[in-house]
């Protein structure tokens, strides 16, 4: 099927709506904290909040787009993710903070799970990676850019001024929706199932051994990346001394390793093939992670040798999220949005999990996130163990 060239850049936009609602308000955990007289650590509950909440939306919204199309689904979440963010804007406590999170994660799963169905409508197998990778590209851009506008907020205004810069980002979306976007579902593929014929086919999904094991290495990976997320901003800025505008430039050096790694993913696939690509990087992942747990359980607390192995597990997203997909979804073309939704919903349980565990974890230093990013990246190489090889 034919698309426009500049939708990527705009489902790439949609997509960037998790990314940026996630790592903008990073460098105000501290802030917040302060705020609601609230103990090191509370903050990345509200972290845990947006992970639950996407893990609820996501179950929900593959399947509604499978129903309604792409568009309509996709119009409600971001007018549901712009009303929730205004919440979080004037939220009178951390309770009420995190459960306006969660309401907007429900939002912004949309964003994350429908633009992954488009793309299998569009393309498959090397077309649909090449096409994630350059969905990466410019959602990428928003890791880099969320925690620099986050710490440049905090320099003039307080936290909640973040959440009306998010705000805004919502009613943009929303419009950008309703303008722009094509729905690629025709409405003689739409899926119209009752609850039960649902749940049967969440059930196939499941029994597919191909999906489960690309899912389950993509849900370790977040388990990881999370892990990464909630950790860093209390390791760097409070373990560290570092500024909010010292912790976004690591937190964009991290993220330009990971668009630099989704670039490289097509060249890397063209030559060696998918299953040689995704089995690689989970390897050097893991060696990332291994390396990172000994400096930080050794007690060597220098911010080069900590940033060193981060920098190289972070940028091994760049190939690990578009190469589980893909393998994910491979062999469920007629309910793309279905599986698109399992699988988000458990990387976002395993996220919800790992913020959990790393702000239990939090005491200055990188011996948590380090730890819990290992987990992930052990149960990463297991899942690939059981991966059926092409």
């Amino acid at each position: 099927m034919s698309f426009p060239g500049w939708l990527p850049i705009l489902l790439g936009f949609l997509t960037a709506v998790g990314p940026s609602t996630t790592d903008m308000y990073l460098p105000a955990f501290p802030a917040i904290e302060a705020a609601f007289h609230s103990p090191p650590g509370s903050a990345q509950l509200t972290l845990a909040a947006w992970f639950a909440g996407l893990a609820i939306g996501q179950i929900t919204q593959g399947t509604l787009s499978d129903r309604f199309g792409r568009k309509r689904p996709l119009m409600v979440a971001t007018a549901v993710y712009t009303l929730a963010c205004l919440g979080c804007s004037l939220a009178p406590s951390i309770q009420w903070l995190a459960a306006f999170r969660a309401l907007s994660a429900i939002g912004a799963s949309a964003g994350m799970v429908i633009p992954r169905a488009m793309v299998r409508d569009l393309a498959e197998g090397h077309a649909a990676a090449v096409l994630l990778s350059r969905l990466s590209l410019v959602m990428g851009a928003a890791p880099i850019l969320a925690p620099t506008v986050g710490s440049a907020v905090l320099a003039f205004a307080d936290w909640r001024g973040i959440f009306w810069i998010l705000t805004a980002y919502g009613a943009i979306c929303w419009v950008l929706v309703i303008v722009l976007l094509p729905d690629t579902l025709p409405e003689e593929r739409r899926i119209r199932l009752r609850f039960g014929e649902q749940l049967a086919r969440y059930k196939t999904i499941l029994r597919e051994r191909g999906f489960l094991t690309h899912a389950a290495m993509g849900g370790f990976a977040t388990f990881a990346f999370f892990a990464y997320l909630g950790g860093s901003s209390p390791v760097f800025i409070q373990g560290f001394g570092l500024t909010p505008a010292q912790y976004a430039l690591i937190f964009g050096a991290n993220s330009f390793g990971l668009i630099c790694c989704a670039q490289l993913n097509p060249l890397l696939l063209r030559r060696y093939g998918h299953s040689a690509v995704l089995r690689g990087v989970g390897r050097v992942h893991l060696c990332a992670t291994a390396v990172l747990a000994v400096i930080a359980f050794a007690g060597l607390h220098h911010l080069p040798l900590v940033i060193a192995p981060l920098i190289v597990a972070i940028s091994c997203m760049g190939m690990l999220n578009p190469n589980t997909i893909v393998g994910a979804l491979a062999r469920h073309q007629q309910h793309a949005g279905s599986a698109s939704s399992v699988m988000g919903t458990g990387q976002y349980l395993l996220g919800a999990v790992s913020g959990l565990l790393v702000g239990l974890a939090t005491d200055g230093t990188p011996r948590g996130m380090a730890a819990l990013m290992l987990i992930g990246s052990l149960g990463m190489a297991v899942a690939d163990a059981q991966r059926p090889r092409a």
